[in-house]
C-alpha cells in the first residue's frame, strides 16, 4: 500500500523541507523523473538535520548537496514506503506535476486550437480570402504583424484574446468591405466593439489594429502618433482631429478653391489662430512670408515673438510640445513650397528629441534655430534632468544636436527658451530686415 498522501503531508509540516521540495519539483520538470543534484547554499540547521536524517548523512557547513534518487531512496526507507516520487510531489504542491516539455507542448496544442478557431471564424464568412481571414493566418504561420501583442493577451487570458482577435478581425473586414469609406474612429469602434474608445491609439486593441492595418497594406508599423494617423486615415477611419491643433501666425492656407476664406481674414488682420487637423483637411497648400516659418515649442514664446512681429510680415508656429498630427501636416505643406524652417525648442531630452526628429524628417530644409552649446548656457534653469531622461539624448542622430547634447550630459540641467526670448525675438527681426 502506498503512502503518498501520507509522506507529503508528513514533509509539508516541516519548514525544513520546503526549500528542497521546491528544487526537487524543478529537478523533475526539466527531466520528468529522479534526476538531478540539488545545491541548498546557507541552509539552516534545521534543513540540515532534517534532510541529513532522510539520506543518512550529516552536513557540517551551510551547504547541503544530495541528489534526487538519494532522497528518495532515503523514503523508500521510511515508514512510508513504498512511495512514487512524482505523486509525493503533486500531493505536497496541490498540482499536477508536469515537465517543462509537457508544458510547452500543452501551450502548442492551445495556440493551435485558438488560432484554428479564428481561422474558423472568419473562413465561414464566406471569403476564404479575406483580409481578415488571411491576418490570422499571418499570425499563426509566420509569427508577425501583431502576433506578440495577441499571444501575450492569449497567456493573461485566452478567452478575452479571442474577443480581441475577433474585434480586430471584424474591423478589418469591415475596412475591406467598405474600400476607404471614411468613418470616425470612435464611431467605428462603437461600432465593433460598443466601446468608443476601443481602438484608441494607446490601447491593445489599437495597437493590434494597427498592426492588422499594416498586413493588409503590407506597410511598415508606424512609430509615432502622425504616421499612425496617417495609416488610420489612409483606410478610412479618421481620428479625432479636432485634439490635434497647432498655432499659426502670418502663414496662407490654400484649398482647392483658393485661399482659405477663414485663415486669410485671420492673416490680413494679423492675428494669430489655431488649426486643427480637421481644418487642415480641406487644405492643400500652405505659404510662409519671404518663404521662411519660425517654429518654437511654447505658448508663451509664440505669443511673445508674434506680438512683437505683428507690424511686420513673418510666419510663426508653435508644436505646443511635442508634435502633433496638425503641425506635421502643415510643415509638410510648407516644405512642399519650399519655405525654410527654423526650428527652436527646449535644450531638454524632449525638446531635443522632437528637433531631432523634425531635421531627419525634413532634411536641409529645418535649420536649428538656437539650439547650440552657447544657447544652452543661457537658457540652462535650476531643473535637474533625471539620468533616465538623460539616456534618450543617445539617440540623438543630428550632429550640431549631439555636440550640445554632450553639454547637457555634464551638467544635467534643463534649459528653456523663455530665458532666450529677447534673442529669439531679435534673430525674428534680424532676419527680416537682411531679406
Amino acid at each position: 500500500m502506498c503512502n503518498n498522501k501520507e509522506c507529503a503531508g508528513y514533509l509539508k509540516k516541516n519548514e525544513a523541507y520546503a526549500r528542497l521540495m521546491r528544487e526537487l519539483r524543478k529537478k523533475w520538470k526539466s527531466f520528468g523523473r529522479t534526476a538531478g543534484s540539488v545545491t541548498l547554499k546557507n541552509a539552516t540547521e534545521a534543513e540540515r538535520r532534517a534532510i541529513g536524517g532522510i539520506v543518512g548523512k550529516s552536513f557540517a557547513d551551510g551547504t547541503v548537496t544530495i541528489t534526487f534518487q538519494e532522497f528518495e531512496q532515503g523514503l523508500q526507507k521510511t515508514r512510508f514506503a513504498p512511495i512514487d516520487m512524482k505523486t509525493v510531489l503533486e500531493e505536497y504542491f496541490a498540482a499536477p506535476l508536469r515537465t517543462n516539455q509537457e508544458q510547452k507542448e500543452q501551450a502548442q496544442r492551445a495556440r493551435e486550437e485558438f488560432f484554428g478557431e479564428l481561422l474558423a471564424c472568419f473562413e465561414d464568412r464566406g471569403k476564404n480570402r479575406s483580409a481578415a481571414f488571411d491576418w490570422i493566418r499571418e499570425l499563426k504561420g509566420r509569427k508577425k504583424y501583431g502576433y506578440q501583442i495577441l499571444i501575450k493577451e492569449f497567456a493573461k487570458d485566452p478567452k478575452a484574446a479571442e474577443i480581441l482577435a475577433r474585434n480586430v478581425g471584424s474591423a478589418l473586414a469591415r475596412l475591406e468591405e467598405t474600400q476607404g469609406e471614411e468613418s470616425l474612429l470612435a464611431v467605428f469602434a462603437a461600432n465593433i466593439s460598443g466601446n468608443p474608445h476601443y481602438f484608441d491609439r494607446g490601447t491593445v486593441a489599437g495597437q493590434l489594429l494597427t498592426h492588422a492595418v499594416c498586413f493588409w497594406k503590407n506597410a511598415d508599423v508606424p512609430q509615432g502618433a502622425y504616421g499612425w494617423r496617417e495609416r488610420m486615415q489612409s483606410v478610412g477611419i479618421v481620428p479625432d482631429n479636432i485634439a490635434s491643433m497647432v498655432h499659426v501666425f502670418g502663414v496662407r492656407l490654400e484649398t482647392a478653391d483658393g485661399p482659405h476664406p477663414a485663415y486669410e481674414a485671420f492673416y490680413h488682420r494679423k492675428e494669430p489662430y489655431v488649426l486643427t487637423a480637421e481644418n487642415l483637411r480641406s487644405v492643400t497648400g500652405a505659404k510662409a512670408e519671404h518663404n521662411i516659418v519660425y517654429v518654437v515649442e511654447n505658448e508663451m514664446v509664440f505669443l511673445y515673438l508674434a506680438e512683437n512681429a505683428k507690424d511686420l510680415d513673418v510666419s510663426i508656429l508653435c508644436t505646443s510640445g511635442q508634435l502633433r498630427a496638425a503641425a506635421i501636416r502643415l510643415l509638410d505643406h510648407l516644405a512642399e513650397s519650399g519655405a525654410a524652417i527654423r526650428y527652436s525648442g527646449d535644450l531638454d531630452p524632449a525638446g531635443m528629441d522632437i528637433a531631432d526628429r523634425l531635421w531627419q524628417r525634413y532634411g536641409n530644409r529645418l535649420h536649428l534655430w538656437r539650439m547650440g552649446t552657447e544657447d544652452y548656457r543661457e537658457s540652462m534653469s535650476g531643473e535637474v534632468i533625471s539620468d533616465g531622461q538623460l539616456v534618450k539624448l543617445k539617440r540623438l542622430k543630428n550632429a550640431a544636436l549631439c555636440q550640445t547634447a554632450e553639454l547637457v550630459q555634464k551638467e544635467k540641467l534643463a534649459g528653456y527658451q523663455e530665458n532666450l526670448l529677447e534673442k529669439l525675438l531679435d534673430d525674428v527681426l534680424n532676419g527680416l530686415q537682411n531679406i
